[in-house]
Protein backbone atom coordinates (compact mmCIF):
# COMPACT_ATOMS: atom_id res chain seq x y z
CA UNK A 1 0.00 0.00 0.00
CA UNK A 2 1.13 3.55 -0.76
CA UNK A 3 2.22 5.29 2.28
CA UNK A 4 3.79 8.37 1.46
CA UNK A 5 2.50 11.89 1.45
CA UNK A 6 2.07 13.72 -1.65
CA UNK A 7 2.88 17.68 -1.44
CA UNK A 8 -0.71 18.93 -1.68
CA UNK A 9 -0.65 22.16 0.81
CA UNK A 10 -2.22 25.19 -0.56
CA UNK A 11 -4.74 27.94 0.34
CA UNK A 12 -6.21 29.48 -2.97
CA UNK A 13 -9.33 28.20 -4.90
CA UNK A 14 -8.28 26.47 -8.53
CA UNK A 15 -10.32 27.72 -11.72
CA UNK A 16 -12.84 24.99 -11.87
CA UNK A 17 -11.63 24.35 -15.29
CA UNK A 18 -8.56 22.76 -13.16
CA UNK A 19 -10.71 20.50 -11.17
CA UNK A 20 -12.67 19.31 -14.39
CA UNK A 21 -9.17 18.78 -16.07
CA UNK A 22 -8.22 17.23 -13.05
CA UNK A 23 -10.98 14.42 -13.53
CA UNK A 24 -10.27 14.47 -17.64
CA UNK A 25 -13.80 16.30 -18.58
CA UNK A 26 -14.07 17.99 -22.10
CA UNK A 27 -16.06 21.86 -21.98
CA UNK A 28 -18.44 20.04 -23.16
CA UNK A 29 -19.30 17.86 -20.06
CA UNK A 30 -20.06 21.18 -17.80
CA UNK A 31 -20.88 24.27 -17.87
CA UNK A 32 -19.14 26.68 -15.11
CA UNK A 33 -21.35 28.60 -12.82
CA UNK A 34 -18.68 31.51 -11.23
CA UNK A 35 -15.42 30.89 -10.86
CA UNK A 36 -15.62 27.60 -8.88
CA UNK A 37 -18.59 26.07 -9.79
CA UNK A 38 -19.88 24.17 -12.67
CA UNK A 39 -23.11 21.63 -13.69
CA UNK A 40 -22.22 18.90 -15.14
CA UNK A 41 -24.08 17.51 -18.12
CA UNK A 42 -26.37 14.25 -18.01
CA UNK A 43 -25.01 13.04 -21.13
CA UNK A 44 -21.60 11.99 -19.45
CA UNK A 45 -23.25 9.05 -18.01
CA UNK A 46 -23.77 8.05 -21.41
CA UNK A 47 -20.22 8.85 -22.65
CA UNK A 48 -18.06 5.61 -22.68
CA UNK A 49 -14.99 6.95 -21.93
CA UNK A 50 -16.27 7.22 -18.76
CA UNK A 51 -17.28 3.60 -17.61
CA UNK A 52 -17.75 2.87 -13.62
CA UNK A 53 -14.60 2.34 -11.89
CA UNK A 54 -14.75 3.39 -8.40
CA UNK A 55 -15.51 1.73 -4.96
CA UNK A 56 -18.16 3.42 -2.88
CA UNK A 57 -17.43 4.16 0.76
CA UNK A 58 -20.78 5.20 2.66
CA UNK A 59 -20.13 7.20 5.62
CA UNK A 60 -21.86 7.40 8.50
CA UNK A 61 -21.73 7.69 12.16
CA UNK A 62 -22.57 6.67 16.14
CA UNK A 63 -25.91 8.82 17.61
CA UNK A 64 -25.20 12.30 17.37
CA UNK A 65 -25.22 15.45 20.03
CA UNK A 66 -27.14 18.53 18.92
CA UNK A 67 -24.06 19.89 17.42
CA UNK A 68 -22.99 16.90 15.40
CA UNK A 69 -19.82 14.66 15.43
CA UNK A 70 -18.40 16.29 12.58
CA UNK A 71 -19.16 13.36 9.67
CA UNK A 72 -18.80 16.02 7.05
CA UNK A 73 -15.16 17.51 8.34
CA UNK A 74 -14.38 13.33 8.36
CA UNK A 75 -15.93 12.89 4.56
CA UNK A 76 -13.91 15.79 3.00
CA UNK A 77 -11.29 14.59 5.09
CA UNK A 78 -10.70 11.14 3.62
CA UNK A 79 -11.30 12.29 0.13
CA UNK A 80 -8.27 14.27 0.54
CA UNK A 81 -6.77 11.87 2.76
CA UNK A 82 -7.05 9.28 -0.43
CA UNK A 83 -5.70 12.03 -2.87
CA UNK A 84 -2.62 12.37 -0.47
CA UNK A 85 -1.94 8.53 -0.73
CA UNK A 86 -1.92 8.48 -4.42
CA UNK A 87 -5.98 7.51 -4.81
CA UNK A 88 -7.61 9.34 -7.26
CA UNK A 89 -10.90 10.16 -5.18
CA UNK A 90 -14.18 12.58 -5.35
CA UNK A 91 -16.20 13.51 -1.96
CA UNK A 92 -19.99 13.61 -2.62
CA UNK A 93 -22.13 15.33 -0.02
CA UNK A 94 -25.63 17.00 0.07
CA UNK A 95 -26.38 20.52 -0.55
CA UNK A 96 -26.82 22.63 3.07
CA UNK A 97 -30.72 23.76 3.78
CA UNK A 98 -30.89 27.36 5.19
CA UNK A 99 -32.96 26.25 8.33
CA UNK A 100 -30.23 25.10 10.17
CA UNK A 101 -27.54 27.70 8.35
CA UNK A 102 -29.14 30.18 10.41
CA UNK A 103 -31.02 27.91 12.83
CA UNK A 104 -29.24 25.69 15.40
CA UNK A 105 -26.55 23.77 14.12
CA UNK A 106 -25.17 26.33 10.86
CA UNK A 107 -23.50 25.72 7.88
CA UNK A 108 -23.11 22.09 6.69
CA UNK A 109 -19.70 22.52 3.96
CA UNK A 110 -17.44 20.63 6.59
CA UNK A 111 -14.71 22.97 8.54
CA UNK A 112 -11.14 23.75 9.21
CA UNK A 113 -8.79 22.22 6.89
CA UNK A 114 -11.72 20.29 5.78
CA UNK A 115 -14.47 21.89 3.35
CA UNK A 116 -16.25 21.95 0.68
CA UNK A 117 -15.02 25.39 -1.41
CA UNK A 118 -16.91 27.78 -2.11
CA UNK A 119 -17.98 27.44 1.81
CA UNK A 120 -20.16 30.47 2.16
CA UNK A 121 -21.99 30.04 -1.58
CA UNK A 122 -22.63 26.51 -0.59
CA UNK A 123 -24.07 27.35 2.28
CA UNK A 124 -26.48 30.22 0.92
CA UNK A 125 -28.06 30.27 -2.30
CA UNK A 126 -25.33 27.89 -3.94
CA UNK A 127 -26.36 27.00 -7.59
CA UNK A 128 -30.31 27.65 -7.03
CA UNK A 129 -30.64 24.07 -6.67
CA UNK A 130 -33.16 24.90 -3.53
CA UNK A 131 -35.01 27.74 -4.43
CA UNK A 132 -35.88 25.85 -7.69
CA UNK A 133 -36.95 22.61 -5.79
CA UNK A 134 -39.36 25.47 -3.43
CA UNK A 135 -40.04 27.13 -6.77
CA UNK A 136 -41.78 23.43 -7.82
CA UNK A 137 -43.23 22.57 -4.77
CA UNK A 138 -44.94 25.75 -4.48
CA UNK A 139 -46.11 25.76 -8.53
CA UNK A 140 -47.94 22.24 -7.65
CA UNK A 141 -49.51 23.60 -4.39
CA UNK A 142 -51.08 26.67 -6.36
CA UNK A 143 -52.27 24.34 -9.16
CA UNK A 144 -54.21 22.35 -6.67
CA UNK A 145 -56.02 25.37 -5.13
CA UNK A 146 -56.37 26.53 -8.88
CA UNK A 147 -57.98 23.37 -9.94
CA UNK A 148 -60.26 23.93 -6.53
CA UNK A 149 -61.66 27.27 -7.47
CA UNK A 150 -61.97 26.64 -10.92
CA UNK A 151 -64.80 23.66 -10.38
CA UNK A 152 -62.73 20.72 -9.29
CA UNK A 153 -63.39 18.75 -12.11
CA UNK A 154 -60.82 15.80 -10.51
CA UNK A 155 -63.43 15.95 -7.65
CA UNK A 156 -60.39 16.52 -5.28
CA UNK A 157 -61.78 15.97 -1.10
CA UNK A 158 -60.56 19.37 0.28
CA UNK A 159 -59.93 17.88 3.54
CA UNK A 160 -57.99 14.54 2.41
CA UNK A 161 -55.43 17.15 0.42
CA UNK A 162 -52.10 16.41 1.64
CA UNK A 163 -49.88 18.22 -0.75
CA UNK A 164 -47.88 21.48 1.42
CA UNK A 165 -46.41 24.50 0.21
CA UNK A 166 -42.69 24.16 1.25
CA UNK A 167 -39.64 27.25 2.11
CA UNK A 168 -36.20 26.70 3.48
CA UNK A 169 -36.30 28.60 6.64
CA UNK A 170 -37.15 27.23 10.22
CA UNK A 171 -40.41 28.97 10.89
CA UNK A 172 -42.97 27.02 13.37
CA UNK A 173 -45.43 29.67 12.52
CA UNK A 174 -46.11 28.36 9.54
CA UNK A 175 -46.55 24.50 10.80
CA UNK A 176 -50.35 24.66 10.36
CA UNK A 177 -52.08 27.32 8.31
CA UNK A 178 -55.46 28.18 7.16
CA UNK A 179 -55.62 29.80 3.30
CA UNK A 180 -58.28 30.48 0.90
CA UNK A 181 -59.60 32.93 3.07
CA UNK A 182 -62.95 34.42 1.82
CA UNK A 183 -63.02 32.24 -1.32
CA UNK A 184 -66.08 29.89 -1.74
CA UNK A 185 -66.59 26.58 -3.44
CA UNK A 186 -64.37 23.72 -3.21
CA UNK A 187 -61.26 24.38 -0.80
CA UNK A 188 -62.67 27.37 1.07
CA UNK A 189 -60.82 28.22 4.21
CA UNK A 190 -59.00 24.87 4.47
CA UNK A 191 -56.26 24.19 6.37
CA UNK A 192 -52.54 23.68 5.21
CA UNK A 193 -49.03 24.05 6.23
CA UNK A 194 -45.49 24.53 5.02
CA UNK A 195 -42.71 22.03 5.39
CA UNK A 196 -39.26 22.83 5.02
CA UNK A 197 -37.72 22.33 1.27
CA UNK A 198 -35.32 19.74 2.66
CA UNK A 199 -38.66 18.06 3.70
CA UNK A 200 -40.35 18.14 0.23
CA UNK A 201 -40.83 15.21 -1.86
CA UNK A 202 -39.73 17.33 -4.87
CA UNK A 203 -36.26 17.03 -2.81
CA UNK A 204 -36.25 13.02 -2.70
CA UNK A 205 -37.89 12.81 -6.02
CA UNK A 206 -34.52 14.82 -7.32
CA UNK A 207 -31.99 13.05 -5.43
CA UNK A 208 -33.21 9.37 -6.14
CA UNK A 209 -33.88 10.11 -9.64
CA UNK A 210 -31.80 8.52 -12.77
CA UNK A 211 -32.55 10.89 -15.64
CA UNK A 212 -34.76 13.36 -17.02
CA UNK A 213 -37.14 10.88 -18.15
CA UNK A 214 -37.25 8.76 -14.44
CA UNK A 215 -37.48 12.80 -13.22
CA UNK A 216 -40.28 13.23 -15.18
CA UNK A 217 -42.17 9.89 -14.30
CA UNK A 218 -41.55 10.66 -10.67
CA UNK A 219 -42.93 13.76 -10.89
CA UNK A 220 -45.87 12.74 -12.32
CA UNK A 221 -46.78 10.12 -9.90
CA UNK A 222 -46.90 12.22 -6.99
CA UNK A 223 -49.94 11.81 -5.20
CA UNK A 224 -51.84 15.11 -4.03
CA UNK A 225 -54.46 14.16 -2.36
CA UNK A 226 -57.50 11.57 -2.38
CA UNK A 227 -60.83 12.08 -4.59
CA UNK A 228 -64.03 11.83 -2.73
CA UNK A 229 -64.44 8.33 -4.43
CA UNK A 230 -61.15 7.39 -2.56
CA UNK A 231 -58.73 7.39 -5.35
CA UNK A 232 -55.25 9.06 -5.29
CA UNK A 233 -55.16 12.27 -7.28
CA UNK A 234 -51.83 12.59 -8.74
CA UNK A 235 -49.57 15.77 -10.55
CA UNK A 236 -50.13 14.26 -13.68
CA UNK A 237 -53.46 14.54 -13.40
CA UNK A 238 -53.58 18.23 -12.59
CA UNK A 239 -51.20 18.72 -15.77
CA UNK A 240 -48.20 20.41 -13.49
CA UNK A 241 -45.67 17.31 -14.58
CA UNK A 242 -44.08 19.81 -17.66
CA UNK A 243 -43.97 22.48 -15.42
CA UNK A 244 -42.32 21.41 -12.38
CA UNK A 245 -39.57 19.69 -15.25
CA UNK A 246 -39.11 22.66 -16.55
CA UNK A 247 -38.10 24.60 -13.16
CA UNK A 248 -35.95 21.62 -12.89
CA UNK A 249 -34.16 21.36 -15.48
CA UNK A 250 -31.04 23.18 -14.37
CA UNK A 251 -30.97 21.41 -10.96
CA UNK A 252 -30.82 18.50 -11.61
CA UNK A 253 -27.19 18.74 -12.92
CA UNK A 254 -24.98 17.61 -10.25
CA UNK A 255 -22.91 20.84 -9.16
CA UNK A 256 -18.85 20.19 -9.32
CA UNK A 257 -16.89 22.01 -6.71
CA UNK A 258 -13.75 21.22 -4.43
CA UNK A 259 -12.47 20.96 -1.36
CA UNK A 260 -9.98 22.90 0.66
CA UNK A 261 -6.84 21.04 -1.23
CA UNK A 262 -8.53 21.02 -4.48
CA UNK A 263 -10.32 17.24 -4.49
CA UNK A 264 -12.60 16.91 -6.35
CA UNK A 265 -16.30 17.28 -4.77
CA UNK A 266 -20.04 16.60 -6.05
CA UNK A 267 -22.80 18.62 -3.80
CA UNK A 268 -26.38 18.03 -5.31
CA UNK A 269 -29.67 17.82 -3.68
CA UNK A 270 -30.24 17.84 0.21
CA UNK A 271 -33.06 15.63 1.73
CA UNK A 272 -32.47 15.49 5.25
CA UNK A 273 -32.32 11.70 6.94
CA UNK A 274 -34.15 11.67 9.98
CA UNK A 275 -37.35 12.58 7.63
CA UNK A 276 -36.21 11.82 4.03
CA UNK A 277 -33.52 9.60 3.34
CA UNK A 278 -30.66 11.78 3.70
CA UNK A 279 -27.70 11.30 1.41
CA UNK A 280 -26.58 12.70 -2.08
CA UNK A 281 -28.06 12.58 -5.64
CA UNK A 282 -27.85 9.02 -7.31
CA UNK A 283 -27.14 10.92 -10.27
CA UNK A 284 -23.54 12.55 -8.21
CA UNK A 285 -22.62 9.50 -7.30
CA UNK A 286 -23.25 7.30 -10.45
CA UNK A 287 -21.48 10.29 -12.23
CA UNK A 288 -18.38 9.98 -9.36
CA UNK A 289 -17.79 5.96 -9.71
CA UNK A 290 -16.80 6.88 -13.38
CA UNK A 291 -14.30 9.65 -12.81
CA UNK A 292 -12.82 8.58 -9.56
CA UNK A 293 -11.03 5.43 -8.06
CA UNK A 294 -12.74 6.12 -4.73
CA UNK A 295 -16.16 8.04 -3.87
CA UNK A 296 -16.90 9.00 -0.52
CA UNK A 297 -20.63 9.57 0.19
CA UNK A 298 -21.75 11.07 3.27
CA UNK A 299 -24.93 9.94 4.68
CA UNK A 300 -26.92 11.83 7.14
CA UNK A 301 -27.35 11.87 11.03
CA UNK A 302 -26.15 8.07 12.69
CA UNK A 303 -26.26 4.56 10.65
CA UNK A 304 -30.11 4.20 12.02
CA UNK A 305 -30.83 6.81 9.90
CA UNK A 306 -28.78 7.59 6.73
CA UNK A 307 -27.05 4.28 6.46
CA UNK A 308 -30.25 2.11 6.54
CA UNK A 309 -32.31 4.39 3.99
CA UNK A 310 -28.88 4.55 2.02
CA UNK A 311 -29.11 0.44 1.82
CA UNK A 312 -33.15 -0.16 1.74
CA UNK A 313 -33.76 2.78 -0.62
CA UNK A 314 -31.26 5.13 -2.07
CA UNK A 315 -29.18 1.66 -3.43
CA UNK A 316 -32.41 0.31 -4.76
CA UNK A 317 -32.51 3.01 -6.68
CA UNK A 318 -29.14 3.81 -7.85
CA UNK A 319 -27.60 0.02 -7.88
CA UNK A 320 -24.67 1.50 -6.33
CA UNK A 321 -23.21 -0.96 -3.30
CA UNK A 322 -21.43 0.74 -0.61
CA UNK A 323 -17.72 -1.58 -0.39
CA UNK A 324 -17.36 -0.32 2.92
CA UNK A 325 -18.84 1.75 5.64
CA UNK A 326 -17.26 4.39 7.69
CA UNK A 327 -18.78 4.91 11.32
CA UNK A 328 -17.85 8.15 12.28
CA UNK A 329 -17.59 8.45 16.48
CA UNK A 330 -16.42 10.88 18.84
CA UNK A 331 -15.65 10.93 22.80
CA UNK A 332 -18.41 13.73 23.32
CA UNK A 333 -21.17 11.60 21.06
CA UNK A 334 -20.12 8.65 23.27
CA UNK A 335 -20.30 10.31 26.76
CA UNK A 336 -23.63 12.01 25.85
CA UNK A 337 -25.22 8.41 24.97
CA UNK A 338 -23.66 7.37 28.44
CA UNK A 339 -24.54 9.94 30.29
CA UNK A 340 -21.56 11.53 31.09
CA UNK A 341 -19.49 8.30 31.33
CA UNK A 342 -17.09 7.16 28.10
CA UNK A 343 -17.19 3.79 28.81
CA UNK A 344 -21.16 3.45 29.22
CA UNK A 345 -21.38 4.56 25.73
CA UNK A 346 -19.45 1.79 24.32
CA UNK A 347 -22.82 0.06 24.18
CA UNK A 348 -24.14 2.29 21.56
CA UNK A 349 -20.85 2.26 19.41
CA UNK A 350 -21.35 -1.28 19.43
CA UNK A 351 -24.76 -1.13 18.54
CA UNK A 352 -23.97 1.14 15.29
CA UNK A 353 -20.54 -1.20 14.27
CA UNK A 354 -23.27 -4.29 14.32
CA UNK A 355 -26.00 -2.50 12.76
CA UNK A 356 -23.80 -1.61 9.57
CA UNK A 357 -22.45 -5.60 9.85
CA UNK A 358 -25.90 -6.74 9.42
CA UNK A 359 -26.40 -4.59 5.94
CA UNK A 360 -22.84 -7.33 4.71
CA UNK A 361 -20.51 -4.68 4.42
CA UNK A 362 -16.56 -4.40 6.43
CA UNK A 363 -16.51 -1.35 9.06
CA UNK A 364 -13.64 1.36 10.00
CA UNK A 365 -14.47 3.21 12.94
CA UNK A 366 -13.28 6.77 12.62
CA UNK A 367 -12.74 9.15 15.87
CA UNK A 368 -12.93 12.86 15.06
CA UNK A 369 -10.54 14.41 17.58
CA UNK A 370 -11.26 17.15 19.37
CA UNK A 371 -9.29 19.75 20.95
CA UNK A 372 -10.93 18.56 24.60
CA UNK A 373 -10.27 14.71 24.02
CA UNK A 374 -7.97 13.36 26.44
CA UNK A 375 -5.26 10.76 25.02
CA UNK A 376 -6.68 8.30 27.67
CA UNK A 377 -10.30 8.74 25.81
CA UNK A 378 -8.90 8.22 22.64
CA UNK A 379 -7.47 4.99 23.67
CA UNK A 380 -9.93 3.97 25.28
CA UNK A 381 -12.19 3.81 22.25
CA UNK A 382 -9.28 2.30 20.39
CA UNK A 383 -9.05 -0.56 22.80
CA UNK A 384 -12.81 -0.96 22.54
CA UNK A 385 -12.96 -0.82 18.52
CA UNK A 386 -10.08 -3.42 19.23
CA UNK A 387 -12.36 -5.83 20.84
CA UNK A 388 -15.32 -5.62 18.67
CA UNK A 389 -12.63 -6.20 15.59
CA UNK A 390 -13.06 -3.09 13.78
CA UNK A 391 -10.11 -1.13 12.55
CA UNK A 392 -10.00 2.18 14.37
CA UNK A 393 -8.56 5.57 13.27
CA UNK A 394 -7.96 8.84 14.81
CA UNK A 395 -8.65 11.81 12.65
CA UNK A 396 -7.68 15.73 12.49
CA UNK A 397 -9.14 16.49 9.78
CA UNK A 398 -10.42 19.87 10.64
CA UNK A 399 -6.91 21.28 12.02
CA UNK A 400 -4.84 18.81 9.00
CA UNK A 401 -6.54 18.56 6.13
CA UNK A 402 -6.07 15.49 4.30
CA UNK A 403 -2.64 14.84 6.11
CA UNK A 404 -4.93 14.20 9.24
CA UNK A 405 -6.88 11.76 7.82
CA UNK A 406 -3.84 9.77 6.19
CA UNK A 407 -4.38 6.88 8.23
CA UNK A 408 -8.41 6.53 8.24
CA UNK A 409 -7.77 6.15 4.17
CA UNK A 410 -5.51 3.89 4.39
CA UNK A 411 -7.32 1.30 6.51
CA UNK A 412 -10.17 2.28 4.69
CA UNK A 413 -8.50 0.96 1.14
CA UNK A 414 -6.83 -1.97 2.97
CA UNK A 415 -10.33 -3.03 4.33
CA UNK A 416 -11.68 -2.57 0.64
CA UNK A 417 -8.54 -4.68 -0.88
CA UNK A 418 -8.88 -7.56 1.87
CA UNK A 419 -12.76 -7.97 1.68
CA UNK A 420 -13.56 -6.57 -2.42
CA UNK A 421 -16.86 -8.22 -3.42
CA UNK A 422 -18.95 -7.37 0.11
CA UNK A 423 -22.65 -9.05 -0.43
CA UNK A 424 -24.19 -5.49 0.66
CA UNK A 425 -27.73 -5.93 1.17
CA UNK A 426 -30.98 -4.36 2.22
CA UNK A 427 -32.32 -5.19 5.72
CA UNK A 428 -36.30 -6.22 4.48
CA UNK A 429 -37.46 -7.93 0.30
CA UNK A 430 -39.69 -5.27 -1.40
CA UNK A 431 -42.22 -8.06 -1.04
CA UNK A 432 -42.36 -8.03 2.66
CA UNK A 433 -46.03 -6.20 4.01
CA UNK A 434 -45.52 -2.65 4.57
CA UNK A 435 -45.59 -3.42 8.70
CA UNK A 436 -43.08 -6.64 8.43
CA UNK A 437 -40.53 -3.53 6.64
CA UNK A 438 -41.30 -1.58 9.48
CA UNK A 439 -40.77 -4.22 12.18
CA UNK A 440 -37.53 -5.37 10.43
CA UNK A 441 -36.01 -1.83 10.60
CA UNK A 442 -37.08 -1.67 14.13
CA UNK A 443 -35.89 -5.07 15.07
CA UNK A 444 -32.47 -5.72 13.23
CA UNK A 445 -31.56 -1.43 13.17
CA UNK A 446 -32.82 -0.14 16.04
CA UNK A 447 -32.58 -2.84 18.07
CA UNK A 448 -36.52 -2.52 19.33
CA UNK A 449 -38.72 -5.17 20.70
CA UNK A 450 -41.61 -4.65 19.33
CA UNK A 451 -43.68 -1.94 17.14
CA UNK A 452 -46.85 -0.43 17.99
CA UNK A 453 -48.74 1.50 15.26
CA UNK A 454 -51.31 3.85 15.90
CA UNK A 455 -54.66 3.15 14.33
CA UNK A 456 -54.54 6.23 11.86
CA UNK A 457 -51.00 4.84 10.94
CA UNK A 458 -52.51 1.22 10.51
CA UNK A 459 -55.46 2.24 8.27
CA UNK A 460 -52.85 4.95 5.92
CA UNK A 461 -50.92 1.78 5.38
CA UNK A 462 -53.70 -0.44 4.57
CA UNK A 463 -55.00 2.16 2.25
CA UNK A 464 -51.60 2.92 0.40
CA UNK A 465 -51.33 -1.13 -0.31
CA UNK A 466 -54.71 -1.12 -2.04
CA UNK A 467 -53.52 1.43 -4.13
CA UNK A 468 -50.80 -0.54 -5.12
CA UNK A 469 -48.11 0.95 -2.85
CA UNK A 470 -47.32 -2.28 -0.92
CA UNK A 471 -44.23 -2.85 -2.57
CA UNK A 472 -42.44 0.20 -1.95
CA UNK A 473 -39.87 0.53 0.36
CA UNK A 474 -40.62 2.37 4.18
CA UNK A 475 -38.77 5.51 5.04
CA UNK A 476 -38.79 5.56 8.85
CA UNK A 477 -38.94 9.45 10.18
CA UNK A 478 -38.03 9.41 13.81
CA UNK A 479 -35.92 11.27 16.12
CA UNK A 480 -31.69 11.36 15.57
CA UNK A 481 -30.70 11.79 18.60
CA UNK A 482 -31.86 8.29 20.06
CA UNK A 483 -31.84 4.40 18.82
CA UNK A 484 -35.59 4.83 20.08
CA UNK A 485 -38.45 7.37 18.78
CA UNK A 486 -37.45 9.43 22.09
CA UNK A 487 -34.51 11.74 21.69
CA UNK A 488 -34.22 11.59 25.36
CA UNK A 489 -33.58 8.06 25.47
CA UNK A 490 -29.77 7.59 25.43
CA UNK A 491 -27.80 4.17 24.74
CA UNK A 492 -28.82 1.06 23.21
CA UNK A 493 -31.38 0.11 25.06
CA UNK A 494 -33.42 -3.24 24.64
CA UNK A 495 -36.91 -4.16 25.37
CA UNK A 496 -38.66 -1.29 24.08
CA UNK A 497 -41.66 -0.78 21.49
CA UNK A 498 -40.81 1.87 18.53
CA UNK A 499 -44.50 3.46 18.04
CA UNK A 500 -45.31 4.68 14.69
CA UNK A 501 -47.59 7.56 14.90
CA UNK A 502 -48.75 8.40 11.44
CA UNK A 503 -47.78 7.42 7.69
CA UNK A 504 -47.71 9.11 4.83
CA UNK A 505 -47.52 8.49 0.80
CA UNK A 506 -44.23 9.59 -1.09
CA UNK A 507 -45.48 7.72 -4.66
CA UNK A 508 -43.06 10.25 -6.48
CA UNK A 509 -39.95 9.18 -4.31
CA UNK A 510 -40.93 5.67 -4.35
CA UNK A 511 -41.59 5.06 -0.34
CA UNK A 512 -44.18 5.05 2.23
CA UNK A 513 -43.15 7.62 5.32
CA UNK A 514 -43.90 6.15 8.93
CA UNK A 515 -43.81 8.68 11.22
CA UNK A 516 -42.29 7.51 14.86
CA UNK A 517 -43.10 9.55 17.71
CA UNK A 518 -43.31 13.28 17.41
CA UNK A 519 -41.56 14.72 14.05
CA UNK A 520 -41.92 17.76 12.66
CA UNK A 521 -41.21 18.04 9.00
CA UNK A 522 -40.83 22.29 9.37
CA UNK A 523 -38.42 23.14 12.54
CA UNK A 524 -38.20 26.63 14.30
CA UNK A 525 -35.36 29.07 15.13
CA UNK A 526 -34.00 28.37 18.77
CA UNK A 527 -34.13 31.36 20.95
CA UNK A 528 -30.33 32.67 19.66
CA UNK A 529 -30.63 31.51 16.25
CA UNK A 530 -27.09 31.51 14.10
CA UNK A 531 -28.90 34.11 12.26
CA UNK A 532 -28.17 36.93 14.68
CA UNK A 533 -24.17 36.26 14.00
CA UNK A 534 -24.31 36.56 10.00
CA UNK A 535 -23.72 39.18 8.28
CA UNK A 536 -22.04 41.10 5.45
CA UNK A 537 -18.70 43.56 5.84
CA UNK A 538 -17.94 46.91 4.21
CA UNK A 539 -15.87 44.91 1.57
CA UNK A 540 -19.36 42.96 0.90
CA UNK A 541 -17.62 39.64 2.12
CA UNK A 542 -20.08 37.58 3.76
CA UNK A 543 -19.62 36.73 7.41
CA UNK A 544 -20.53 34.44 10.46
CA UNK A 545 -21.87 31.32 8.28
Amino acid sequence: MTTALLPVEKTALFPIQDIAAKLHLAPHHYETLGAHGAKLRLDLLADPAFPVRGKFILVTATTPTVSGEGKTVVSIGLAQGLERIGRKSIVTSREPSLGPVFGLKGGAAGGGLSQVEPSQKINLHFHGDFHAITAAHNLLAAMVDSHLFHGNDLDLDPAQISWPRALDVNDRALRRISIALGSKGDGAGRETGFVITAASEIMAILGLATSLADLRRRLGAIVVGVSRSGRPVTAAAMGATGAMMALLSDAILPNLVQTTEGTPALVHTGPFANIAHGTSSVLCQQMALRLADYVVNEAGFASDLGAEKYFDIVMRSSGVRPAVAVLVTSVQSLCAQGQGSLAAGFSTLAHHIAALRNFGVPVVVAVNHFPSDQPSELIAIADECHEQGVACSIVEAFAKGGRGAVDLAQKVVFAIEANPKPNAHPVYALEDTLEEKIHKVAAQVYGAAGVSLSDQARAKLARYAEWGFASLPVCIAKTQYSLTDNPKITGAPTDWTLNITDASLAAGAGFVVAIAGNMMLMPGLPHAPRALAIDVDENGAITGV
